[in-house]
């Protein structure tokens, strides 16, 4: 009988380990609010709205390991704090019940204000808003008797990403032979990690015991900057590179006194106003898994958004 996954969440991570998963041969039980997700004949789409534990009764029994990829509602720190921590106490209290493993998508918000490369045995202690929930959120998986992974990504890159420095507001520009806004400095380094490279190492980290009950980095190529990545969006779609110009932060800043969205945004403005470099180096030797080179990420996540526009 083949193995069976859970998914919840069919955003850009979760919606990339599905096909993943299904293209191994893998029966994939996928769990979002409307039944929505990738059509393939061995993923099963089930409305389930997981953050109600009446809901997700059961729905985890037989399965080898659990994917959790939800987010919150609204990108606010608030929304985070009333959202996240129920809902994740809900999936390990089932995947108790189920004796499986839970693997986390995570971000780098609870290591706060870093200098230098981001590695895996540096403090996640940020005590402010947004960061403040991740920690809280690694500390009570820690805490908890379910097995848990969470392996943690920079800014997305790939397919399905539109919410992302290296999202809509980048591709859709560029291959519409428009300028290009861009947010903080140009010409810092900062890490992208391909969301593709991101479900290999979920997966893997699922299937290694050795690796549960820790926190991982995703596979990540080196850091490029903001004009480098642009540069090189354009030249694989075969585009002029565009004019650009950058949201200075303390601009953002400014304009977040009258948008609560801005103001959300400015909170983690550090991520594009200083170098923001995240190491994978130890979890890539211990996954047994390297990053697909950056060319290649851009080159299809270029394809993918052709097909989107």
């Amino acid at each position: 009988m083949t193995e069976l996954h859970v998914v919840t969440g069919a955003g850009p991570t979760g919606a990339t380990i599905a096909e993943h998963l299904a293209g191994a041969g893998k029966h994939v039980r996928l769990l979002t609010r409307s039944g929505s997700g990738p059509e393939h004949n061995l993923i099963e789409r089930r409305a389930v709205n997981v953050t109600l534990p009446e809901q997700l009764s059961g729905q985890f029994d037989g399965a080898t390991a659990v994917y959790h990829c939800v987010g919150a509602s609204r990108y606010a720190a608030k929304t985070w704090q009333a959202e996240l921590p129920p809902t994740e106490q809900a999936v390990m209290d089932e995947a108790g019940k189920a004796d499986t493993v839970v693997v986390f998508a995570e971000n780098l918000y609870s290591y706060g204000k870093v200098e230098g490369p981001i590695t895996e045995t540096g403090p996640r202690d940020a005590d402010f808003g947004k960061p403040a929930v991740r920690t809280q959120l690694v500390r009570a998986r820690a805490a908890h008797a379910t097995p848990t992974v969470s392996v943690a990504a920079s800014d997305f890159l790939g397919p399905y990403v539109r919410a992302s420095v290296a999202g809509e507001q980048l591709f859709t520009p560029i291959l519409a032979g428009k300028k290009v806004q861009a947010l903080g400095k140009l010409d810092v380094p900062h890490s992208f990690t391909y969301v593709p490279d991101l479900a290999a190492a979920m997966i893997r980290a699922a299937a290694d015991e050795s690796v549960w009950n820790t926190f991982l980095h995703a596979p990540t190529a080196p850091p490029i900057t903001q004009r480098q990545l642009i540069d090189a969006i354009a030249t694989a779609a075969s585009v002029t590179v565009p004019k650009v110009s950058a949201a200075p932060i303390t601009v953002i800043r400014l304009l977040g006194l009258f948008s609560a969205q801005l103001r959300e945004l400015a909170e983690v403005s550090y991520q594009v106003a200083h170098p923001f470099v995240l190491d994978s180096s130890d979890s890539q030797q211990r996954l047994g898994l390297h990053p697909t080179p950056l060319d290649e990420a851009v080159a299809a996540t270029v394809a993918w958004w052709k097909t989107q526009l």
